[in-house]
């Protein structure tokens, strides 16, 4: 039997009671110091010019999608089986400031990968099930008896996204500089209807991953900023990769800018505390991007159990749309294109690629042939609309493995 709809005065009851559970604990640890810094690595930087083959190949369709697409610089690189086919960086990061491999961008929803494979890891280390409820430890959440950790990190519990709501787009274009809660943001979600029943269907929402976190710290007692390093950028050699409970960005910056409010200006430092759980706010670089493709991609930290789970949890098959949710946000998942554990599985490649605040990235691995591109964009004046980035990582596969293109999602 279905259950009965629930009213806004419950929704804001079970709001009130998740403050505590998914508010941000402290940026220190239980000694009251920042987290170690995991130190630095030899500078990222670019590699010879080609003279040919494939390395002048891409540089080639880099240097053109620049000029096609408006973009202020494109900074890309691409490896094979962990070797290096080409680093460089094209563009200005500010007036006059070339744009350098080592510096550092946004990587946005890739942080959300790292959540998923922090998950399946301690699913392999017997800690937790993917079908365990999450009112275990989200006890406030509601319905969350009937939502899981599997629904959360494959983006099925049919919590509305509120980054499409207008309240939320009109509050981030009035002031970009706003620290946003944990709790402000799920709130935002729960005190709507949801799109769909929990598990019978397929959307993104931002609040599963908010969520998320909150889950794995209260499931390890850690922070999930000192969680991820330990089980993700740690293992994965990702040094220049790194939380922020700040908008600051280490130096080098790699600058954005966005004509989105109207007039076209910087954006580089405008509050991100909106776009994922508070400790998995990143910033990292093109090396340390291509490094990411490749260790997640190819579930190198994962049993080989965990690695399905990651590309498919139970998505394929889902994705419909409904009276209260369109075809635009309920997508067909379908073999060829779906959401996985954070990640998308787009043909033979697994993806992820971010966009926001003028701030464009891809990354792309493809298994069977170790190959893994990572590019970042930032917009100039009339830059074309769109996740660019990923445009370029599409232009760059169909060159090198003209067999194994990528799709679009949806």
């Amino acid at each position: 039997m279905r259950p009965p709809r629930s009213t806004p005065r419950a929704r804001r009851a079970a709001t009130a009671a998740l403050v505590a559970l998914v508010t941000p604990s402290a940026p220190a640890t239980a000694a009251g110091t920042p987290a170690a810094d995991p130190g630095h690595r030899r500078p990222c930087v670019a590699s010879r010019l080609p003279d040919g083959g494939p390395a002048r190949d891409i540089l080639r369709i880099a240097q053109q999608a620049k000029a096609d697409m408006g973009l202020e610089s494109v900074i890309l690189r691409v490896t094979a089986d962990g070797r290096e086919i080409v680093t460089t960086a094209l563009g200005e990061s500010m007036t006059g400031v070339p744009a350098t491999p080592a510096m550092h961008f946004r990587n946005g929803n890739i942080a959300i990968s790292y959540m998923g494979t922090a998950l399946l890891r301690l699913v392999d280390q017997g800690r937790v099930g993917l079908d365990d409820p999450v009112t275990r430890w989200l006890p406030g959440l509601q319905d969350g008896d009937r939502i899981t950790l599997r629904m959360l990190a494959a983006s099925t519990t049919g919590l509305v996204d509120y980054v499409r709501l207008p309240e939320f787009q009109q509050a981030v274009s009035a002031d970009p500089f706003r620290q946003w809660t944990a709790e402000e943001l799920v709130r935002l979600s729960t005190s709507k209807e949801r799109w769909y029943e929990p598990g019978t269907n397929w959307s993104y929402s931002h609040a599963n991953f908010v969520l998320l976190g909150a889950a794995l710290e209260k499931i390890t007692g850690t922070r999930l900023d000192v969680l991820l390093q330990r089980e993700v950028l740690g293992p994965l050699r990702l040094r220049e990769t790194r939380n922020g409970f700040t908008p600051d960005i280490p130096e080098p910056v790699l600058h954005a800018f966005t004509s989105d409010r109207g007039t076209y200006e910087e954006s580089s430092f405008w509050n991100p505390s909106w776009t994922t759980a508070p400790g998995a706010v990143e910033t990292t670089d093109i090396c340390d991007l291509a490094s990411s493709a490749a260790g997640i991609g190819s579930g190198r930290l994962l049993s080989p159990a965990a690695y399905r789970e990651l590309l498919n949890p139970g998505t394929v098959g889902l994705g419909h749309a409904t009276a209260r949710c369109p075809a635009t946000v309920c997508i067909a998942q379908t073999e060829a294109t779906h959401y996985g554990m954070g990640l998308l599985v787009l043909g033979d490649w697994v993806s992820q690629h971010p966009l926001f605040f003028g701030y464009s990235a891809s990354q792309a691995y493809l298994p069977s042939e170790r190959l893994s591109i990572a590019v970042s964009t930032t917009n100039g004046p009339d830059a074309a609309d769109g996740h660019t980035a990923h445009v370029i990582t599409q232009r760059i596969a169909a060159a090198l493995a003209p067999g194994h293109p990528i799709p679009d999602f949806g």
